[in-house]
């Protein structure tokens, strides 16, 4: 059961932390996550917080490549590209596989990537959209998650992440089981980002709307 708790935390990604009061949850790998209550939600928000060896074009190819999201997204079951608007703004479907007896879950987001030209700081937003895929049945669709990424150049190729996430991952998942493994599925997915982020795909990456 909770690997399924875990997964539904992994749907998409959060909410505006500003709005939030966090706590910190645990810290292991130089990374730190967070919980944070959500106001008219039982489902609590999730932060974390680390340090990659990378740049802003690797990690914004990364999170563009979504053919490949199954490869570091955890129990992702498939990701394919819905509509590409530009360069940095898509349209995604993914479907999260999830065990018996547990109903999958799926989404549409929809992913931009704008950089400000002063500090260089990058942020992405990821929430899920209404529309584009049919309900398939079988599957719970998830239309209630808001996802936001914070990501700073530092010295070194290196950036600092601040990612956060809230989602309403729909069904009978009670809330307070979800919550009790908030934090070990962002865990693992920012770790699996951390060695596909070292993926000789990415590692000359250069998108001309972001400067590194």
């Amino acid at each position: 059961m909770h690997k399924i708790l875990i997964t539904v935390f992994l749907l998409a990604v959060n909410t505006a932390s500003a709005q939030i009061k966090w706590h910190l949850n645990s810290e292991k790998d130089d990374m730190k996550i967070y919980t944070g209550t959500v106001p008219d939600s039982k489902i609590k928000a999730v932060k974390v917080e680390c340090v990659f060896h990378a740049t802003l074009s690797q990690l914004a190819a990364v999170l563009l490549d979504v053919n490949t999201a199954a490869e570091w997204l955890y129990h992702t079951r498939s990701a394919s590209l819905v509509k590409q608007v530009s360069p940095s703004e898509i349209y995604y479907y993914s479907e999260i596989s999830l065990p018996w007896p547990a109903q999958n879950r799926d989404f549409v987001a929809h992913l931009t990537i704008t950089q400000n030209p002063v500090t260089k700081v990058m942020t992405i937003d990821g929430p899920s959209v209404k529309g584009f895929v049919p309900v398939k049945s079988g599957i719970v669709r998830v239309n209630n998650s808001k996802g936001y990424w914070v990501v700073t150049p530092l010295a070194n190729s290196q950036i600092r992440v601040e990612y956060s996430l809230h989602v309403d991952p729909g069904g009978s998942l009670p809330a307070w089981l979800v919550n009790m493994f908030a934090t070990e599925g962002p865990f693992k997915m920012f770790k699996n980002l951390r060695s596909q982020l070292e993926n000789p795909a990415y590692k000359n990456a250069q998108l001309p709307f972001i400067v590194n």
